[in-house]
């Protein structure tokens, strides 16, 4: 098979040899299927027992501010190090005020006690926070091995550096970060792969508290949410790291500041295996974006020519979660995001050669998911089977749908699709357990492995009610490897790393569906396999390393090499 065209020719080193890795495209089929039938899927929603005592306050008036309906993020990451995941929610504020005028309305941070138990470590930590928050996104920017976070908000970002010692700092105003727009979410990832985080904010519209614009149903006195139309989008904002605390903006420099639209969601894959991360950001009924990092600290935005800005019937969507994920085992992170109710869950299959085809219906997910809306949402393994399967967090944007429509349904149960290993995914969302039939205003949603067991657990957030912590219980006992990347050369978290276990791709990111991040790590369903043959890792830096017999069961740290062998 040819090299791959979109190819950047530098070498990837193996172990110093200078074997190259992923260096073709893969426009086949999945490789292999599944043996046997479905392992099944289970949850049970333990937030109570657990003692995540978390609502989403987002402040509903009967003015209908577009704010209140998408407030959301969460994000799960291990803040002290302890070998346990956390959960950080973001909270909405008082309206008019947008400030947190109540202890109801702060940010609130979890700390893990083990054993699927939580404790409120807000105040002592330091991220109760200011002003209506919106989203989430972790990432060591300074390398010091502490995860940091930011928050997204209305006209109030906030960067907190981790100290290290339980307690984080607030150093938005000197790290030189911006709070001048509506900011919804946000990715931490190298874009010029120089060892240092930078930081990708998406920005949806200007928007103004005054603003009192009359949508819905006059006659009848019913007010909803306005259509994205009535809002005057933006654009996104692109930090550099400068390696000292600081942040230089680079949006314009980059050609970020070139496209104007209503950002909702955003997530980072290498789609063409050029060794630079690329970025996907879902448009609230506007095309969407795919940046194509240009490797010379650039972007350019390709979405159209690659077949992933509309759907195939050239319409946009309320385009809102994103996962750029490998689904079919081809070697090429595919594009999925959620929608309204009648647009379907659209699913973009990467073909090599930057250009994607529009899957939705193919895979079965159009017919199962045109009755839902969704927010949250990723690719993960949730049976271990060696396939990653689809979570949704759903629910309509308006409060006031049950009064308009009789075919959807403003609170929803979440959805699970299982990949079946043939391009195709299942519905199984009925069979997952009996409380995951009860409807919420579902938002936001995170990924880790909470209790430690080898099963991906989920957290969700929703509008005015309880979080949700949805402790997976699959019956099944396929073998598993969540894998942790300590970078030297690369950042510290080796976010940009390709890892390829067998006929299986993934990649590390921390920026996965809507406002939310998950942080842990690189997770492999490994099935029945005892050992993994042979592991191999394209750190950010360039460098290929290979482990070989590495035994499934396990969190294993993997360190990029300080220096190449050879």
């Amino acid at each position: 098979m040819a090299a791959h065209p979109l190819i950047n020719r530098r070498n990837f080193l193996f172990s110093g040899l200078g074997i190259p890795f992923l260096t073709q495209a893969h426009q086949s089929a999945p490789t292999r299927k599944p043996q046997g039938p479905l392992a099944p899927i289970r949850f049970r929603n333990v937030a109570r027992s657990a003692g995540l005592d978390f609502v989403l306050e987002n402040s509903p008036t009967p003015r209908k501010h577009m704010i209140e309906t998408m407030t959301g993020g969460v994000a799960a990451f291990d803040y002290n190090n302890d070998g346990l995941m956390d959960i950080f929610f973001v909270n909405g504020a008082a309206i008019p005020s947008l400030q947190k005028e109540s202890p109801k309305y702060l940010n609130r941070l979890f700390r893990n006690e083990g054993g699927m138990k939580f404790v409120d470590v807000t105040a002592e930590a330091g991220v109760g926070g200011e002003g209506y928050s919106m989203g989430a996104a972790v990432g060591d920017f300074d390398n010091d091995g502490h995860s940091d976070l930011f928050v997204a908000g209305v006209y109030h970002n906030i960067l907190y550096r981790n100290l290290g010692n339980g307690k984080f700092e607030d150093i938005t105003q000197q790290a030189g970060i911006k709070s001048d727009k509506w900011s919804v979410a946000a990715a931490w990832l190298d874009y010029d792969n120089d060892g240092w985080l930078d930081l990708f904010v998406v920005n949806y519209a200007k928007f103004s508290i005054n603003d009192d614009r009359f949508c819905g149903d006059r006659e009848r006195n019913i007010r909803a949410y306005c259509h994205p139309m009535y809002f005057e989008g933006l654009t996104n904002t692109l930090y550099r790291n400068r390696r000292d605390g600081t942040f230089e903006d680079v949006t314009e420099k980059s050609g970020i500041g070139g496209y104007i639209g209503r950002g909702m969601g955003i997530s980072t894959a290498d789609y063409d295996n050029d060794g630079f991360m690329d970025v996907y950001v879902t448009n609230d009924n506007q095309a969407n974006f795919l940046f194509h990092n240009r490797g010379d600290g650039t972007f350019e935005d390709v979405s159209l020519e690659a077949g992933v800005a509309l759907t195939s019937n050239g319409v946009a969507l309320a385009s809102m979660g994103t996962d750029f994920r490998d689904y079919d085992n081809t070697g090429l992170p595919d594009i999925f995001f959620t929608a309204l109710a009648g647009e379907t869950f659209p699913l973009f299959r990467n073909l090599g050669g930057g250009m994607f085809e529009d899957a939705t219906y193919s895979s079965h997910l159009g017919p199962t998911a045109s009755l839902r809306s969704g927010w949250g949402n990723g690719f993960f393994d949730l049976n271990n089977d060696g396939w990653k399967d689809l979570f949704t967090a759903n629910s309509d944007a308006s409060d006031t749908i049950d009064l308009t429509s009789k075919s959807t349904h403003y609170r929803q149960p979440n959805s699970v699709f299982a990949n079946l290993g043939d391009g195709t995914f299942k519905d199984v969302s009925a069979e997952v357990g009996e409380d995951f039939q009860a409807s919420g205003p579902h938002r936001g949603c995170a990924f880790a492995d909470f209790d430690n067991d080898g099963k991906i657990d989920i957290v969700v957030s929703a509008l005015g009610a309880p979080a949700e912590l949805w402790q997976n219980v699959s019956p099944a006992d396929n073998h598993w490897l969540m894998i942790k990347l300590i970078g030297s050369r690369s950042n510290r978290d080796g976010i940009g790393a390709r890892i390829k276990i067998g006929d299986q791709y993934n990649h590390m990111t921390t920026s996965v569906g809507y406002a939310s991040s998950s942080a842990q790590g690189v997770h492999f369903g490994m099935g029945n396999l005892e050992k993994a043959d042979r592991i191999e890792i394209r750190w950010p830096s360039g460098i290929v390393q290979a482990l070989k017999d590495v035994r499934t069961n396990q969190f294993l740290t993997v360190r990029e090499p300080i220096k190449a062998c050879g």
